[in-house]
C-alpha cells in the first residue's frame, strides 16, 4: 500500500524533482486569476521551488496562498495583495507574470493592449526596483508588445534584458499535440520548434523540421493555421467564458521549470521563447534559446526552412515589428503611478 501511494503521488508531480539543488524564490504576479491560480499550484508542486510568493491586486490572494500552502510539498507559500507587490518581489529568483485581463470573443490584440500595457509597465517598474537580477517571464498578452514594454523600462533603469523572456510555450504545446494527432505519434516523442511571435499569424511552427513527419501541403497549411489560431479555438469554445487558462498555466509552469533548472546549472536546457535578439527579422523574436545560470545563454537561429514557411515568415514581419514598436513607444512615454 505504501509503495502504491508513493507511485500515485509521483504521478501527480510531473515537474517535481526529489531534491533541492538550490533555494529558489518564485513569484507569481497575477496569482488570483484564471491562469495565476493553476500556475501557482503547479509551481507549488515543483520541488526546485523553496519559496513561493503569490501577488495580485485582488484581496482574495492571501486566501489563494493559504489554500495552496496546504499542498504537501516543501515550498513555503505567502500571499500578497493590494499595494504589497514590492514586498512579494523582494528576493525573487524568478518572476512569472500572467497579470492582466484575458481575451474574450470579439476582443482584438489592440483591445488587450489598451488594458494590459499599463499593468505590465507598472510591474516592470517595480521589478526593476526590487529584484533586477531575477528572471522575468511574461505571459500577459499581447506578448509581442508587453515584452518590449518590459525591455524598454528595464533599459531605462540600466538593467540587463538577458533574463527577460516572453513565454510562448503554449504555442509549442499546441504544435506538439496537433502534430502528434496528425502523425498518430506519441506526443511525448514530438518537439516542434515554433518561432516568430505569440499572436495569430506571427506564430510560425517549423513543421519542415519535424523529423520523420509526412505532411501534404493541405495538411501543413491546416496545421499551421490551427497552431496560429489555437487561442481563438479556446476562446470560441468557452463561448465568452474566458480564454486559455489551464493549458497556459501548464505551459508557463513547464517553461519556468526549465528556467530554474538552467539557473541551477543543469546543462543542455533548451526552449523556445520570445526574446530580444538579432537572429530574426524583428528586434524581438520567438527563437530556440539555451538557458543557464545567466538566464538566456544563447539565442539560436531558425535553421533551414521550406518555401511555405519562408512565405509565412515574410508575411508576419511587418505586423510583428508594428506590435513591437507599439510596446516600445508606450514604454518610452510611460510614467509610473
Amino acid at each position: 500500500m505504501i509503495a502504491g501511494r508513493i507511485s500515485r503521488m509521483s504521478a501527480l508531480r510531473p515537474l517535481a524533482q526529489r531534491h533541492f539543488s538550490q533555494e529558489r524564490k518564485v513569484v507569481v504576479v497575477g496569482a488570483a486569476g484564471g491562469i495565476g491560480q493553476p500556475l501557482s499550484l503547479l509551481m507549488k508542486l515543483n520541488q526546485h521551488v523553496t519559496e513561493l510568493a503569490l501577488y495580485d491586486i485582488a484581496p482574495i490572494t492571501p486566501g489563494v496562498a493559504c489554500d495552496i500552502s496546504h499542498v504537501d510539498t516543501p515550498a513555503r507559500v505567502k500571499g500578497y495583495s493590494g499595494d504589497q507587490m514590492g514586498a512579494a518581489l523582494t528576493g525573487a529568483d524568478v518572476v512569472i507574470v500572467p497579470a492582466g485581463v484575458p481575451r474574450k470573443p470579439g476582443m482584438s490584440r489592440d483591445d488587450l493592449f489598451s488594458i494590459n500595457a499599463g499593468i505590465v509597465a507598472n510591474i516592470a517598474t517595480e521589478f526593476s526596483k526590487r529584484c533586477p537580477n531575477a528572471c522575468l517571464l511574461i505571459i500577459s498578452n499581447p506578448v509581442n508588445s508587453t515584452v518590449p514594454i518590459c525591455a524598454t523600462i528595464m533599459k531605462k533603469n540600466g538593467i540587463s534584458r538577458q533574463k527577460l523572456m516572453g513565454v510562448t510555450t503554449l504555442d509549442v504545446c499546441r504544435a506538439n499535440t496537433f502534430v502528434a494527432e496528425s502523425q498518430h505519434w506519441n506526443v511525448n516523442d514530438v518537439a516542434v520548434t515554433v518561432v516568430g511571435g505569440h499572436a495569430g499569424t506571427t506564430i510560425l511552427p517549423l513543421l519542415s523540421q519535424v523529423r520523420g513527419a509526412t505532411f501534404t501541403q493541405e495538411q501543413k497549411e491546416a496545421l499551421t493555421k490551427r497552431i496560429m489560431f489555437g487561442g481563438d479555438e479556446v476562446v470560441n469554445a468557452k463561448a465568452g467564458g474566458g480564454s486559455a487558462t489551464l493549458s497556459m498555466a501548464l505551459a508557463g509552469a513547464k517553461f519556468a521549470d526549465l528556467v530554474i533548472r538552467g539557473l541551477n546549472g543543469e546543462k543542455g536546457i533548451k526552449a523556445c521563447a520570445f526574446v530580444e535578439s538579432t537572429v530574426g527579422p524583428a528586434p524581438f523574436f520567438a527563437s530556440p534559446i539555451e538557458l543557464g545560470p545567466k538566464g538566456i545563454e544563447q539565442v539560436n537561429g531558425i535553421g533551414i526552412i521550406d518555401a511555405f514557411e519562408t512565405t509565412k515568415l515574410n508575411e508576419m514581419t511587418k505586423d510583428l515589428n508594428d506590435q513591437i514598436k507599439k510596446g516600445i513607444e508606450f514604454a518610452e512615454k510611460f510614467v509610473p503611478k
